[in-house]
């Protein structure tokens, strides 16, 4: 079983750390961390010793650990259990113990000088990784985040993004070098930060300056339409009762089959903010309208699948936990066959039927898949359009 000792450096020069850390400097042979600690701590390492070098490929450097018999010490910035190297090890070598010196990490150290109490801090990470946690923030109207950059989501991206979905009730705060003789303390309109340059070693602080209007459910008109086609949208009453009916509060993964304007996703984007949405659509036009929609009304993180649904590589996505069937192509049978392959036990699906065809080959369908019928078929007749039935399936 392996034995790591992890410790987490300040950004000073030169680098001060306790007696406790020190001697356990002098009783180590092999160290590792990145380029950046190896500068920081090269005076104090014993010779001879061994750097193992953390770079991307996380596989690679724990075959490398292994490979070695020696206790490992290994260098980290700031708090190594926040967004740190410690849940790294955990996830490649579970059986390992671990003794973690921490330092302050640089939101500690940002609101510190601040004056900004943290308590209710929303930490978000982009560093190596995609937008969704900043954007489940976003979505949740968190007052004060948190968010840790790198190199290509950058405060100005940051900014950008947060203007492009109008998230504008939101300053940046930003820390450059914290602690270090350059650091540099800024406080900018996001406007400002979107055209502004930033030195590598930063982290950013949005802090909320007005409160947002907030609403349960978008109204049909607030949607750029198909031209020509106004009527093709998923209406906001069957839309709400279409999204209560997949049960999205304790899911995942959502899956809008065929989206036309986008507004079933969009919607339930924004009022389930943990869900990683992905949005089919074979007509070309429909890319346009979902991107406008989405920007104009908040909801980024959208995953855009196009082209033809039963053309694609469905086991390369994120595996649904529920789908809204918008469009079928007269292929329902089908899209339901399909679907049954990859929802795991639970998995719920909801059509919303004009057509009594498209009601007859659900239910027929679904019965012959083994799928339960949590709730009745619903028909629901909004002014003078037609009856639509709101039907829902589960894999049991």
């Amino acid at each position: 079983m392996r034995h790591y000792t992890v410790v987490g450096l300040p950004n000073t020069t030169p680098v001060e750390l306790p007696a406790e850390v020190s001697r356990l400097i002098a009783a180590h042979a092999v160290f590792s961390g990145g380029w950046r600690h190896h500068e920081l701590v090269k005076s104090l390492l014993p010779r001879p010793h061994i750097w193992l070098p953390i770079g991307g490929d996380m596989p690679a450097l724990f075959a490398e650990y292994r490979a070695i018999r020696a206790p490992i010490l290994v260098f980290a910035s700031g708090d190594p259990l926040f967004f740190g190297i410690v849940r790294t090890i955990q996830t490649h070598d579970a059986a390992a113990t671990l003794a973690v010196y921490p330092a302050f990490n640089s939101v500690q150290r940002l609101c510190a000088k601040l004056g900004q109490p943290y308590e209710r801090v929303h930490n978000t990470s982009v560093h190596g990784r995609s937008w969704q946690q900043l954007d489940e923030a976003l979505l949740r109207y968190e007052p004060l985040i948190a968010v840790l950059t790198d190199g290509v989501r950058t405060p100005a991206a940051i900014a950008q993004r947060l203007l492009d979905y109008q998230f504008s009730h939101y300053e940046m705060l930003v820390g450059e070098d914290l602690d270090d003789p350059h650091e540099r303390l800024g406080r900018y309109s996001l406007t400002e930060a979107a055209q502004a340059e930033f030195l590598p070693l930063n982290c950013v602080l949005l802090r909320q300056i007005s409160a947002p209007t907030r609403s349960w459910g978008l109204d049909d008109a607030a949607f750029v339409g198909l031209p020509g086609r106004p009527g093709m949208i998923t209406k906001k009453a069957i839309r709400l009762l279409s999204l209560a009916q997949l049960g999205l509060a304790g899911k995942r993964v959502f899956w809008d089959v065929g989206f036309c304007t986008g507004s079933v996703a969009i919607e339930a984007r924004r009022l389930f903010p943990q869900l990683a949405v992905v949005a089919f659509e074979q007509r070309p036009e429909c890319k346009a309208i979902l991107d406008t929609n989405a920007r104009q009304l908040s909801a980024p993180g959208i995953r855009v699948v196009m082209g033809d649904f039963f053309a694609q590589d469905l086991a390369a996505l994120p595996v649904p936990e529920a789908v809204f069937v918008g469009g079928h192509g007269g292929r329902l049978p089908e899209l339901l066959a399909r679907l049954d392959a990859l929802l795991p036990p639970g998995g719920t699906v909801v059509l919303n039927a004009v057509l009594p065809e498209s009601h007859d080959q659900f239910l027929v369908q679904a019965h012959a898949l083994g799928w339960e019928l949590p709730a009745p078929p619903q028909r629901v007749q909004l002014d003078e359009h037609n009856p639509i039935w709101v039907l829902t399936a589960r894999k049991p």
